[in-house]
């Protein structure tokens, strides 16, 4: 029986000939990542570990994104260890504030992921990697611990479900919509410990933003990983932005799935989650009138170049509703330079919208649009879970960026569609 394209590029890095399902395999790493909340976690667990520096400078990413710039002390002393770890490691991939990013933007856009990598994250979103066609995966401070000292980590070999995506979205449906519609259909636990495999012909009719949308929410379906094929869009983009060597794995002819799931990208309509978890989504057909309080547009899902052009398509000439709050956020600098050349930034000023320095912030209830109690958000972030953005009794609909923007015209969870009307 043959190997998935997960499978392949672990048994590589493991030197094996092959690998199985359920095989417990260790594996070279090619990048090891950590932000300033699980940084500093691993950094102390290295010094109980007595381990003289780490295993290679150029192979680690420490980026501070959650709680910066500082929101408190207690961030500013987490963001100090994490300065003061990477200053006596001399780490090369350190990214501090004017220079930073959300995590999972900045490290492709910096060429440290490229095709055929294993990359370890301490943060669940690591997956995001596999739009380039990586083996990406979040793992715990420990683990990213471990990985600094020796560049290995340990993985049970995961089985894989198969998503044969055929078909052209519609206007305003993107990536967000696609995987949002999967965990719906699948749940937060269909393919928990599996690799997520997107195959077909549908693929080449979804943007590398959309790419790495449904690869960063992979996790919230249960999925080890999420992974695309190399084709040539993946390739201009790996060759754009690194010079790192890249190999392209391809599933055999005969790997074996759990399950093939087939969808049809056409007949999707933008889709919502409903609170409290990601499963619970509606088509915007299904959604009736649902006022809310906030809409955020960013994160590590939806905060790249595309998501902003589409939110400023939907808000260019309008206003943003009277005592909606409407928090943007580019996910690095060198996306929000290019969103200010493109004159997106003014559209949003103009609309009514707040644009922020690349940060994390709501999305975890960290700060930059806490919601108090009783309040509802629209936002392109990737959980919904309670009291995730703020107070318990606060709700989270998860949305694409082009619902979200819409949304903050009307007040009310609308589609972009109705505006045209």
């Amino acid at each position: 029986m043959g190997m998935t394209m997960t499978q392949k590029i672990l048994a590589a890095h493991a030197g094996l000939p092959e690998v199985r399902a359920g095989q417990l395999i260790e594996a070279n790493l090619d990048l090891v990542l950590g932000n300033d909340i699980t940084s500093p976690v691993a950094i102390h667990e290295m010094e109980k570990m007595k381990v003289d520096g780490v295993f290679d400078k150029n192979k680690i990413a420490l980026v501070p994104d959650h709680f910066v710039p500082n929101k408190d002390i207690k961030s500013a002393e987490h963001c100090k260890c994490v300065r003061q770890f990477a200053k006596k490691n001399e780490i090369t991939n350190y990214f501090e504030v004017g220079e930073m990013g959300i995590e999972h933007a900045l490290l492709p856009e910096k060429g440290l992921v490229v095709a055929g990598d294993v990359v370890i994250g301490a943060d669940s979103h690591t997956c995001t990697y596999g739009a380039l066609g990586a083996f990406s995966t979040g793992v715990g401070s420990t683990d990213m611990a471990a990985g600094m000292a020796t560049g290995k980590a340990w993985f049970k070999v995961p089985s894989a479900i198969q998503f044969v995506l055929t078909g052209k979205p519609s206007k305003w449906v993107s990536g967000k919509d696609i995987i949002l519609h999967i965990i719906g259909m699948i749940g937060v636990d269909g393919a928990l410990y599996r690799s997520m495999e997107f195959t077909g012909d549908g693929i080449a009719n979804l943007s590398m933003d959309d790419r790495f949308t449904i690869a960063n929410m992979a996790i919230e379906a249960g999925g080890k990983n999420g992974i695309f094929p190399v084709d040539k869009l993946a390739e201009d983009y790996i060759k754009e932005h690194s010079n790192k060597i890249y190999t392209i794995y391809e599933a055999d002819k005969d790997a074996e799935y759990d399950q093939v799931i087939s969808i049809d990208l056409s007949t999707l309509k933008p889709t919502i989650a409903f609170p409290h978890l990601p499963e619970n989504t509606h088509t915007i057909d299904e959604v009736g009138e649902i006022l809310v309080d906030q809409v955020v547009i960013g994160s590590c899902t939806n905060g790249r170049i595309d998501d902003l052009r589409v939110a400023a398509k939907v808000l260019q000439g309008r206003k943003v509703c009277k005592g909606i709050r409407t928090i943007i956020i580019p996910a690095t600098q060198s996306i929000y330079l290019q969103a200010m050349e493109e004159g997106l930034i003014r559209t949003f000023i103009e609309a009514g919208a707040v644009v922020s320095t690349p940060t994390c912030g709501p999305c975890l209830g960290g700060y930059m649009g806490i919601l108090a109690a009783g309040e509802k958000c629209v936002s392109t972030t990737n959980r919904n879970f309670v009291g995730r953005m703020g107070d318990v009794t606060s709700e989270i609909y998860l949305a694409s960026p082009a619902v979200a923007a819409a949304s903050a015209v009307t007040g009310k969870i609308s589609s972009p569609a109705e505006l045209e009307e």
